[in-house]
């Protein structure tokens, strides 16, 4: 049986059921037919939700792990953000003094790591899921895709850490978003769709190319650098041509962090064109991420 083969059981004897049996009989056992899920069903939202209970297991799993035989324990979810948005601050904020719209440069350049930081995780995560349960995934049926999904939930937990880390900050600078602060659910899923989208799809090639664990995390160091993560979209407009700031904001994770930055802060330069586009990108390549996954599926157990 391979790793994409789903299991249904025909159950249906309720006729031999009523009918007396003699004795030493054994009841008829229900037939296994194993086939091929739909090559052309990007997610098979039924079975996900038969196996929900796994998903959950699977995540709490993955939260338990993560910080255990650390000295600091769960701790490290307040300080990577801290330190990441402190090294920020110094580089954009004291060293370029790229402009901030007036508010202080490390709570820019934390709002920009949160969103920066959904994104990075989750991809990080889901890439590397498969290779990581390979023995799992040789040995036991079940969904797949409920290895991805279920990294989506360590990092929320993470996520909500540092939400509330954020409500203080705003607190200490006495800074109201309003509300756009509404949206940012919004701008959160479009970032979550876009990592498990390119995740899906990575973490299949790695089953086959283990050559794409050397290179992803190449590529997104890069995609952090390119994105305003310590600084604002104002910053791009004034420092660059216009030609390349177009250029710029092809990158859909210009508009998304900006736009998360601007609802957790009220301040931000968001534009309707360009977010439509990250919006729609977002949606079609997690779409295309689970049609690839889906694909593949098939020869993960034989090639893990």
């Amino acid at each position: 049986m391979t790793s994409a083969d789903t299991i249904t059981l025909n159950t249906d004897n309720s006729q031999d059921d009523q009918q007396p049996r003699e004795p030493g009989v054994d009841a008829p056992k229900p037939t296994v037919s194993i086939r091929p899920p739909k090559r052309w069903q990007a997610i098979d939202f039924k079975e996900l939700w038969d196996f929900r209970d796994l998903l959950t297991a699977f995540a709490l799993r993955d939260v338990k792990l993560r910080y255990k035989q650390t000295l600091l324990g769960a701790a490290w979810v307040v300080i990577q953000p801290l330190m990441g948005a402190g090294i920020f601050t110094f580089v954009f904020g004291v060293m370029a003094q790229l402009p901030t719209a007036g508010l202080p440069p490390f709570l820019v350049s934390f709002a920009g790591m949160f969103a920066w930081t959904a994104f990075s995780q989750t991809l990080s995560k889901t890439s590397g899921c498969m290779v990581a349960n390979q023995n799992m995934v040789q040995k036991v049926y079940f969904p797949r895709m409920i290895l991805p999904l279920a990294q989506v939930y360590s990092v929320l937990v993470d996520l909500a850490v540092s939400l509330l880390l954020v409500a203080v900050l705003l607190a200490i600078y006495q800074i109201n978003p309003g509300w756009p602060i509404l949206l940012l659910p919004v701008w959160m899923l479009a970032l979550f769709m876009l990592a498990l989208g390119f995740g899906m799809w990575t973490g299949a090639l790695m089953v086959e190319y283990r050559d794409v664990r050397y290179v992803l995390p190449v590529v997104i160091q890069f995609a952090m650098y390119a994105s305003p993560v310590g600084y604002m979209l104002i910053a791009v407009n004034e420092k660059v041509p216009d030609w390349a700031a177009q250029l710029y904001m092809l990158n859909p994770l210009a508009s998304l962090i900006e736009g998360c930055r601007w609802s957790m802060l009220g301040v931000g330069e968001l534009h309707t064109g360009y977010l439509i586009y990250s919006l729609s990108l977002s949606v079609g390549v997690f779409i295309l991420g689970a049609y690839v996954f889906r694909g593949m599926e098939r020869k993960f157990a034989d090639v893990i």
